[in-house]
C-alpha cells in the first residue's frame, strides 16, 4: 500500500490536502491531476510532490482523513442516541435521522465518497480497502457493538449484531442515500424522517426486545 508520509511545512501540507479533497471530489480519481491540485492549493507542483510521492499516495491520505472524520461524527451520534437509550423506537429514529443528515451535509467529504463509489473500478485496490476499513466498515462495527450492548440491556433482541447493524443501515439509511445520490441532491427533512421511522419499525419487528414499542 502507498504510504502517506512526507516532509515539508505543515501549513503547506494542510493546504494541499484541502485542495486535493476538493479536486478529487469534483474531478474523480482518474481525471484529477497533480497540476490541478497544486493550482487549487496555490502551490507549485514540486511542493505537492515534496509532500506526497504520487497521486495514489495523496488520494489515500485525503480518503483516509475524510473517512475518519465522518466515522468520528457518526460515533458521536451513536453515543448521543444509543448509549443511554431508554425508548428504543425514539432513540433509533433520532439516530437514523441525524446520521442521514450528517451524510447529506458532508460537503466535500461527501463529494469524495461519491467519487470513490463512482470510480471503484479505477481506484487502486489497497486504497479502496483502506478507505472502506477506516470509513464504512468502521462505522458498521461501531454500530454492531452498540446493538450488542443494547441487547444485553434487553432493549433489542439481537443474536448477530453485525447482521443487525447491516439490516438497520439498509432499512433506515440507504433509501435516503440513494434518493440523494449520496448527498449530491437535497432530500426534504420530512422524507428523511419518514424513511427513518418506517425503517426503524421494520427493524424492531425483527429485533425488538421486551422494551421496544413497535407500532
Amino acid at each position: 500500500m502507498a504510504t502517506t508520509g512526507g516532509a515539508g511545512r505543515p501549513e503547506k501540507r494542510k493546504a494541499i490536502t484541502r485542495a486535493a479533497t476538493t479536486v478529487f471530489g469534483r474531478e474523480g480519481y482518474v481525471r484529477a491531476s497533480m497540476d490541478a491540485i497544486a493550482a487549487e492549493a496555490g502551490v507549485s507542483k514540486r511542493t505537492v510532490y515534496n509532500h506526497f510521492a504520487d497521486k495514489e499516495t495523496l488520494f489515500l491520505s485525503v480518503a483516509l482523513r475524510s473517512a475518519a472524520e465522518l466515522t468520528e461524527r457518526l460515533g458521536e451520534l451513536m453515543a448521543k442516541h444509543l448509549d443511554r437509550m431508554v425508548d428504543p423506537r425514539r432513540g433509533l429514529v433520532d439516530f437514523a435521522v441525524e446520521r442521514a443528515d450528517a451524510v447529506l451535509a458532508a460537503g466535500e467529504h461527501g463529494a469524495l465518497g461519491r467519487a470513490i463509489r463512482a470510480e471503484v473500478a479505477n481506484i487502486p485496490a489497497d486504497v479502496l480497502e483502506a478507505w472502506l476499513e477506516a470509513g464504512p466498515a468502521a462505522a458498521q462495527r461501531d454500530l454492531a457493538e452498540r446493538f450488542a450492548a443494547l441487547a444485553e440491556r434487553g432493549l433489542l433482541a439481537v443474536v448477530d449484531a453485525e447482521l443487525a447493524a447491516e439490516q438497520f443501515t439498509l432499512l433506515t439509511f440507504h433509501g435516503v442515500a440513494e434518493r440523494s445520490f449520496w448527498g449530491a441532491l437535497p432530500v426534504a427533512g420530512e422524507e428523511v424522517e419518514r424513511i427513518a421511522a418506517a425503517g426503524v419499525d421494520a427493524f424492531l419487528r425483527i429485533h425488538g426486545g421486551p422494551a421496544a414499542a413497535v407500532k
